[in-house]
């Protein structure tokens, strides 16, 4: 049986196994990514790409490629609650477009101070911008319609048996990555667990949904006010949400399939009635696919590791889709074992950093998907009275209180900067802490804080020419080390000096003005290469080597 070798073998195709293979490829490390469909997804599934994702595609250089995907620039992304979706406006909550994020941003401080905004684009658009920037790393072979069948941990290397329509192979590396989904075959044969909630069941998101991805040149006609990314519908009929695509035609429609409707039975009739329900009335479209699925899991594997072999993405957590959390948890995975993969493969990191990874990424993981259970529980627990969508004064009185309940709603769910940028590594083996109490994780509120472990704090820089840029686009593509005003460069000699001895590729970038001192505490802050603090203080360290060996993980 032929045989081939490569650094890190990546299982499954979706947003987590791609972007880990730029990730790696950007850092010229051997990867062979095998996925048994044909090519990316061509359906809808994933909608919102969070701004910490963004920021991520920033640092990697084509965040405004991706922002150019899916709905037009001057499309506004609002999240619109209707009694049907062409009845009564019941709440909107709203965004704005992709033409106003990149302005917008500039000038937003506080829990939003941020490189970048939310994006709303479908996971197929995605995933066909990593899917160019994959193919254009020398280092990195994509290979579609290649299932890996078996994989086996030997200690000092792995095995993965992959098959194709024509024949069987195996490819040996020094890792592999798991990143295949919800029945991960790697999963599986680790024999790792899933734990925490399965099979919750609500009346909406929680039970068996019915998915069509539909094209209707009218729908925007039928569908009640203006235009908006996201359409959610509260009758006691039948709860849906609608997901605009590309802002002229397509939709994605999800329903919460009743008692009594089976998911593996359900006609194109149905489903036309389905759809029908939940605008009120009848309306023409084009059916492109459709499928049943399952929501109300808050689930995470038991350990994202066993010795060569990692998890990542929904092979490693399942999410309810509410707070479009699992797809943006899934690119914080690739980041996060990206670097340090290389760091390893390259001799420069120790195991700690592989251990490392389980440390930092399972408590997030757990943390995420408990944020979109209580989504889930908000969205699902509103029980609409027949009554709400009559015309009387019954109807306005319950209409008002929808409108109050999903006003709120709204906010909690898709106003979310702590979620998004909150999420912290403390305790980490690869984390030098200085003693200082991060402040609390809240949904809807961000403090930005450059206590190591977190996401290293954001700020607009003007240059000379009075040209506005982030602070982001100063840091190196490995670690930085942000010297600010207050700080003596002329001492930076033996930190620098230990980086270059143990192989460490160390930026020193200076950053001039009180206003960036005073948001880092500190004189001096070591960023890592995921844009998390990894160390800061007052003063150089006056043992750096080890400081390096901290974060180096050795």
């Amino acid at each position: 049986m032929t045989q081939l070798h490569t650094d890190v073998i990546i299982v499954g195709g979706g947003p987590a196994g791609l972007l880990l293979a730029i990730e790696l490829g950007r850092r010229q490390i051997r990867t062979i990514l095998f996925d048994q469909d044909c090519s990316t997804t061509i359906n809808p599934q994933a909608n919102a790409t969070q701004a910490r994702t963004m920021e991520h595609y920033r640092r990697l250089g084509f965040a405004n490629e991706v922002r150019t995907q899916g709905l037009p620039p001057n499309y506004p992304t609002d999240i619109a609650y209707f009694t049907t979706f062409s009845g009564y406006e019941l709440a909107r909550f709203q965004l704005p477009s992709a033409d106003e994020a990149k302005d917008l941003i500039k000038n937003m401080s506080g829990s939003w101070s941020a490189a970048e905004l939310p994006h709303r684009v479908s996971q197929m658009y995605v995933e066909q911008v990593l899917h160019r920037q994959a193919t254009r790393l020398k280092s990195v072979a994509l290979r579609y319609q290649h299932e890996v069948t078996k994989v086996i941990d030997n200690i000092d290397h792995v095995e993965a048996t992959v098959v194709t329509d024509k024949f069987t192979f195996v490819v040996s590396a020094q890792y592999l990555i798991g990143c295949d989904g919800p029945r991960s075959t790697v999963r599986k044969h680790l024999g790792i667990t899933m734990e925490g909630e399965t099979n919750k069941k609500r009346d909406f998101v929680g039970g068996y949904m019915h998915a069509v991805y539909l094209k209707g040149k009218h729908l925007y006609d039928a569908i009640n006010g203006d235009p908006a990314w996201m359409h959610v519908n509260v009758n006691h009929r039948r709860r849906c949400f609608l997901a605009a695509i590309d802002g002229k035609s397509e939709f994605v429609f999800h329903t919460q399939l009743k008692s009594g409707e089976d998911k593996d039975n359900i006609s194109e009739i149905q489903t036309r009635n389905m759809f029908a329900e939940c605008m009120g009335k009848s309306v023409d479209f084009d059916i492109i696919n459709r499928s049943s699925w399952t929501a109300g899991f808050t689930l995470v594997a038991e350990k994202l590791s066993v010795d060569r072999i990692f998890l990542a993405g929904d092979a490693a957590h399942l999410f309810t889709p509410t707070g479009g959390l699992g797809y943006n948890t899934a690119i914080e995975d690739a980041v996060n074992l990206g670097w340090k993969l290389a760091a390893v493969i390259k001799k420069w990191g120790g195991s700690r950093l592989l251990d490392s990874y389980q440390m930092e990424r399972h408590p997030s993981a757990v943390r995420n998907t408990n944020y979109a259970r209580g989504f889930a529980e908000s969205l699902g627990s509103f029980k609409p009275k027949p009554e709400l969508e009559a015309h009387t004064s019954e109807g306005s009185k319950l209409r008002a209180e929808a409108s109050d309940y999903f006003n709120r709603h709204g906010r909690e769910e898709f106003n979310i900067p702590g979620i998004t940028f909150g999420n912290r590594y403390d305790g980490s083996p690869i984390i030098v802490s200085d003693g200082s109490e991060p402040p609390p994780d809240r949904a809807n509120m961000y403090q930005p804080t450059a206590c190591p472990g977190g996401r290293a704090p954001h700020l607009w820089l003007q240059n000379t020419t009075g040209k506005t840029t982030s602070l982001y686009d100063q840091f190196g593509f490995e670690f930085t080390l942000l010297c600010f005003d207050g700080g003596d460069k002329n001492i930076m000699g033996p930190l620098t000096s230990a980086a270059k001895s143990a192989e460490l590729l160390l930026s020193v970038v200076n950053i001039a003005g009180e206003e960036a001192r005073e948001l880092y505490q500190s004189n001096f802050a070591l960023i890592r290469p995921d844009q998390i603090v990894a160390w800061r203080g007052d003063q150089l360290p006056e043992e750096p080597e080890k400081i390096i060996r901290t974060l180096t993980g050795k």
